[in-house]
């Protein structure tokens, strides 16, 4: 509480682009890298949108943006009058990421904090994004500047965060639920990604990273709504190829569910 509380709660929302309406800006989260965090953020904006919602998906992890590549987007952004134009994907979701500024995309962005939020706060200031019912915002893992940045600079209006089932990574991941709750920022569910293994051959469960410790995050935080994936070769293949948006993935319906209730 006191300074401590005071510094993190300060107000600094930032105005969103004039020519712009968002409804409901929804932040992805891990406490760790490789969880699976940009494939949820992806396959929630293409579920939702699939639904019948207006999508957009702000690629904040500026130093490992992955976005683009999932759904197969290559050409560069330009601006006009309104402000910086999103790319869109085949179906129509619009997507801004600094992958889709750099001259290589395989270019490494060697930058200090300080731009890596300016860069982070354009994207909402700075883009057209038009009218919009759900704008994802994709984090950069961990509880650094940018999350920081993002919260105190956008109106979230909810938090999903992404682990995995290895004890290390559920210790991890209590970070972002706990920075989360320091924020006063909703935590509207849990998705433990890579949670098992279905064998194509018995069809059972095979639980290659050990006993799953996502229910007891849950029930010490009181979250209600829990999701788990399988491992999936298939997927990693559709994703590479930039065809996430044919991929249905039903064991998120909970999430979408909960997303829904704020209409």
């Amino acid at each position: 509480m006191g300074e401590y509380d005071k510094y993190f709660n300060k107000d600094l929302h930032k105005d969103l682009n004039k020519n712009s309406h968002i409804k409901h800006v929804i932040a992805v989260t891990s406490g760790k890298g490789g969880v699976g965090k940009s494939l949820m953020t992806s396959l929630l904006a293409v579920m939702m949108h699939r639904i019948g919602y207006n999508v957009g998906i702000l690629d904040a992890d500026i130093t490992g943006p992955s976005i683009p590549q999932a759904f197969g987007l290559t050409e560069k952004l330009y601006g006009n009058d309104n402000g910086i134009i999103p790319a869109e994907t085949r179906t129509g979701i619009k997507i801004v990421s600094l992958n889709l500024m750099l001259d290589n995309p395989t270019d490494p962005v060697v930058w200090r904090g300080s731009l890596i939020s300016n860069t982070v706060t354009q994207f909402w200031t700075d883009v057209y994004w038009g009218e919009l019912d759900y704008l994802f915002v994709d984090m950069p893992p961990g509880t650094g500047d940018v999350p920081l940045t993002v919260f105190q600079s956008l109106p979230v209006d909810g938090i999903i965060t992404v682990s995995s089932p290895q004890e290390l990574v559920s210790m991890v991941v209590e970070k972002s639920v706990n920075m989360a709750q320091m924020m006063n920022i909703p935590i509207l569910g849990l998705v433990e990604n890579m949670s098992y293994y279905i064998c194509p051959d018995c069809g059972n469960k095979h639980y290659l990273f050990g006993e799953s410790h996502i229910d007891e995050i849950a029930k010490k935080f009181n979250i209600s709504t829990v999701c788990r994936l399988p491992m999936d070769p298939a997927i990693t293949k559709v994703v590479d190829a930039g065809l996430i948006e044919t991929i249905t993935q039903m064991e998120l319906m909970p999430i979408v569910n909960e997303l829904m209730k704020e209409e």
